[in-house]
């Protein structure tokens, strides 16, 4: 059993989804494995991870808007502000996302659907540099 870790850089320039499916596949392809789990982990309170429709534009947009209107940039409904009117409703979207993905690794490829890609979900509104961390193990 072989294992493999990494640190990717992000950079955002807005709220909303950032597709990284090209650069995760890059990696684990350098790796030369053909078996295994690959976890990712977003090291941030305030953007998160989600595998998500990767053909239809709409659909990402639709997400994007569900979001703003679940956790709305309003502050009469916060008591956590300290980085502006984003701030809180970055937390919220992020609990609710979540800032882990596990994906197997089957015949040297990441085992998703047709129609999934890999994204980094930017919950605040001025660009960020983010850190992913990437682990594969396997065979």
């Amino acid at each position: 059993m072989r294992q493999a870790a990494t640190l990717m850089e992000v950079a955002t320039r807005r709220q909303g989804l950032v597709d990284i499916t090209a650069q995760v596949n890059g990696w684990v392809r350098d790796q030369k494995l053909t078996t295994g789990l690959l976890t990712l982990l977003c090291r941030h309170t305030s953007a998160s991870l989600v595998i998500q429709e990767n053909a239809a534009p709409a659909a990402r947009a639709d997400l994007e808007d569900y979001f703003t209107r679940i956790a709305p940039e309003d502050a009469s409904l916060y008591a956590h502000d300290e980085e502006g009117p984003d701030d809180m409703p970055a937390h919220i979207r992020a609990a609710l996302t979540g800032v882990n993905l596990s994906i197997p690794l089957i015949d040297g490829r990441l085992a998703l659907g047709t129609w999934q890609g890999i994204y980094l979900f930017e919950h605040r509104r001025r660009p960020h540099r983010r850190s992913i961390a990437l682990h594969l193990l396997g065979e």
